[in-house]
C-alpha cells in the first residue's frame, strides 16, 4: 500500500507542480539543471541517469526515477526550463527599451547574450530538440512558441513599416534572418571557449538594425 500511495504522490505532483513541496520543487530543479550540464559536455545520447546522478551529487539514480517518470519526461522538463530562462532573460531586457529599433536590438543581443549567462542551457536545447520526436509535445509545444514568438515580431517589424521608422522588406523573411542569425552565432559560442558574446551579440545587432531602418534620401 505503502508504495501504491507514493506512485499515487508521485503522479499526482508531476501533473501538478503546485501539489509539490518545496523540497521536492527543488529536487527535481537540481535534478534538471544536471541533466543541461550533462547533456551540454556529453551530449544526448551519453545523457544517462547514473551521469546525471554524479552531476547532482546523488547517491543513486532512483532519486531521478521517483521525480520523473524515464528520460523523456526528464528532457521535456530540460526543454521548458531552458524556454524559462531564455524568456526571463530576453524579455525584461526588451521591455525596458523604447521604440522598434531600440527593442530589435535588445532582442538580439540579449538573445546572443544567454550563450555567456548560460553557456550550458541553449546547446543543451538543441541537442535535446533534434532528438526528441516529432510528435513529441515538447517539441510541439517548443516549435508553437517560436513560431508564435515569430509572428509578434513580424506583426511588430509591420506596425514599425508604418510609422515609418523601418523600410520596406518581407517582415517574415527578416524575422528568419535574424533568427537563423541568432542560432548559429549561439551555436558558435558554445564550441569555441574564446567567443566573445557580447561582441557579436552587438555586431548582429548593428547589422539587422542597418537592414531595417529607414534611411533618409
Amino acid at each position: 500500500m505503502e508504495a501504491s500511495s507514493g506512485s499515487t504522490k508521485q503522479a499526482a505532483a508531476a501533473k501538478d507542480p503546485s501539489r509539490r513541496t518545496f523540497t521536492e520543487a527543488a529536487r527535481r530543479a537540481q535534478i534538471v539543471n544536471a541533466a543541461i550540464e550533462v547533456i551540454a559536455d556529453a551530449g544526448y545520447a551519453k545523457a544517462s541517469f547514473a551521469r546525471i546522478a554524479r552531476a547532482a551529487g546523488l547517491s543513486s539514480t532512483g532519486m531521478i526515477s521517483y521525480h520523473f517518470a524515464g528520460k523523456d519526461d526528464l528532457m521535456r522538463e530540460v526543454v521548458a526550463e531552458v524556454s524559462r530562462v531564455a524568456d526571463a532573460h530576453v524579455r525584461p531586457r526588451m521591455e525596458e527599451r523604447t521604440g522598434a529599433r531600440a527593442r530589435l536590438r535588445a532582442f538580439i543581443e540579449a538573445s546572443v547574450g544567454l550563450a555567456d549567462a548560460y553557456p550550458k542551457h541553449v546547446p543543451a536545447m538543441v541537442d535535446v530538440l533534434a532528438h526528441l520526436r516529432d510528435d513529441d509535445p515538447s517539441r510541439r509545444d517548443v516549435l508553437g512558441t517560436l513560431e508564435s514568438a515569430a509572428d509578434v515580431q513580424i506583426e511588430r517589424m509591420r506596425e514599425a513599416q508604418r510609422s515609418g521608422e523601418f523600410r520596406e522588406f518581407d517582415p517574415r523573411v527578416m524575422a528568419t534572418a535574424i533568427r537563423a542569425a541568432v542560432d548559429a552565432t549561439v551555436t558558435r559560442a558554445g564550441r569555441e571557449p574564446d567567443f566573445d558574446a557580447e561582441a557579436a551579440g552587438r555586431e548582429l545587432a548593428d547589422l539587422f538594425d542597418h537592414a531595417t531602418r529607414r534611411t533618409e534620401r
